[in-house]
C-alpha cells in the first residue's frame, strides 16, 4: 500500500507525508515573560529553525509547561526537550554547579561568566550528576553579579543586614545569612508578592530580574556595588530527545550555542546601558556600598562558604576542590587572553 500510494499519482500527497512526518517539533519550557534573561533560549530556536528550513522547530512556553523548581524534572521524564533552570532553585539535585553561585568568586562581568559556566558545564563529573536527570547542558544563561532592592532607608552598613529577610537563593543566601540575613529562596515569579505583603526586606536579582518582575517599582534603593555573587542558570535539553535528533538537526543545535550567547550578550549590555535611566525614571536612589563594609562581607561570607561548600562535595565523594580552582584558573586565562 505504502508504495501504491508513493507512485506518480499520488507523489506530492507522498512527499507532504514524509515532510511531516520527519518534522522534529521540541518544547523549551521557561518562566516569567520574553527578558533579558530568555534571549539565549528565543535565539536558538530562531536559529535552529533557521537553519533546518523549519524541519527542527524549539516552542519556547512561558510558564505553560512546568513551573521553575520543576523543569530539571519535566525534563527527566521526557514531559519536555528544552528547559532553564537555577542552580539554587533545587542545589541538592545539582550539587557541583553550584560552585558557580559562591559568594564573590571575583567575576566581573557577562563575558567571564560565560568562561567559568563553560568550563564547570564540560567537566565530567558535572556532566555525570546532569545524566541522573537524563538532562544535557547545553548553554549558559550569563547574568552579571546580583544586588538587593528595598523600602525605607538603604541598608549600607553591615549591622543592618542583620535580620533582613532577603529574597536569595543558593551561594547568594548563604552569604547574607553569614552576615545575619534571613534568606528565602521564593521563585522570581513570586518576588513582587514576597516583597509587597512583607514577607521579605529585600530582594536580591540580576538588573533584568528587578526590571521584569516588577521588584524596582516597589523599591527606594538600589545597592550598585555589593556585588556578592550571582545565579547560575543553565539550558539543558533531555537526552533521549537529543540522541534522537538527525546529524543535520544536532549540527544546527549545538553549531548556534555560540550565536545565541553572542546574542544574549549583546542584549543584556544595552539594558545595563541604560540601567542608570532606568533608576533615574523609577525616582530608585543608587546606593554605593563602602570599601569597608565591603571587605566585612567578603570576610565573613567568601572562605566560609567556599570551605564549606568543598567539604561538603569531598563528603559526598564530588570532586569539589578541583572544580573551585577549575573556576579560578579559568578566570585567570580569560583574563589574560583579554
Amino acid at each position: 500500500m505504502r508504495k501504491l500510494m508513493c507512485g506518480a499519482a499520488a507523489a506530492a500527497l507522498c512527499v507532504a507525508f514524509v515532510s511531516e512526518a520527519a518534522a522534529t517539533e521540541w518544547n523549551a519550557s521557561v518562566w516569567g515573560k520574553r527578558r533579558a534573561f530568555t534571549e539565549n533560549v528565543e535565539k536558538i530556536a530562531e536559529l535552529v529553525s533557521e537553519k533546518t528550513d523549519g524541519a527542527f522547530t524549539i516552542n519556547v512556553s512561558y510558564g505553560g509547561l512546568s513551573k521553575p523548581k520543576e523543569n530539571l524534572d519535566a525534563i527527566s521524564i521526557g514531559a519536555i526537550e528544552m528547559a532553564q533552570f537555577c542552580a539554587g532553585y533545587h542545589p541538592d539535585k545539582n550539587r557541583l554547579i553550584t560552585v558557580l553561585e559562591l559568594p564573590f568568586l571575583g567575576v566581573s562581568n557577562l563575558e567571564e561568566e560565560v568562561a567559568v559556566s563553560n568550563a564547570v558545564y564540560a567537566h565530567p563529573a558535572v556532566q555525570k550528576e546532569m545524566a541522573q536527570w537524563n538532562a544535557r547542558l547545553l548553554m549558559t544563561s550569563p547574568m552579571p553579579q546580583y544586588n538587593i532592592v528595598g523600602t525605607g532607608e538603604p541598608r549600607d552598613e553591615l549591622a543592618e543586614f542583620d535580620g533582613m529577610r532577603v529574597r536569595a537563593t543558593g551561594g547568594l543566601g548563604e552569604a547574607f545569612r553569614a552576615v545575619g540575613g534571613v534568606p528565602t529562596s521564593v521563585p522570581a515569579t513570586e518576588a513582587y508578592n514576597a516583597m509587597e505583603s512583607g514577607v521579605v526586606d529585600t530582594v536580591a536579582f540580576a538588573q533584568h530580574a528587578h526590571l521584569s518582575f516588577g521588584t524596582i517599582n516597589r523599591a527606594d534603593w538600589w545597592t550598585a556595588n555589593l556585588n556578592p555573587g550571582t545565579v547560575n542558570c543553565p539550558i539543558v535539553v533531555n537526552t533521549d530527545a537529543y540522541d534522537a535528533l538527525s546529524d543535520d538537526e544536532r549540527a544546527a543545535l549545538d553549531g548556534s550555542v555560540d550565536e545565541a550567547i553572542a546574542h544574549y550578550l549583546a542584549n543584556y549590555g544595552e539594558l545595563l546601558k541604560r540601567w542608570d535611566t532606568v533608576l533615574e525614571e523609577k525616582g530608585v536612589q543608587k546606593v554605593m556600598i563602602s570599601d569597608e563594609v565591603l571587605a566585612q562581607f567578603r570576610d565573613k561570607a567568601a572562605v566560609p562558604a567556599r570551605d564549606k561548600w568543598i567539604a561538603e562535595m569531598a563528603a559526598q565523594g564530588l570532586p569539589g576542590q578541583e572544580l573551585y580552582d577549575l573556576v579560578v584558573s579559568t578566570l585567570e586565562k580569560t583574563r589574560a587572553g583579554n
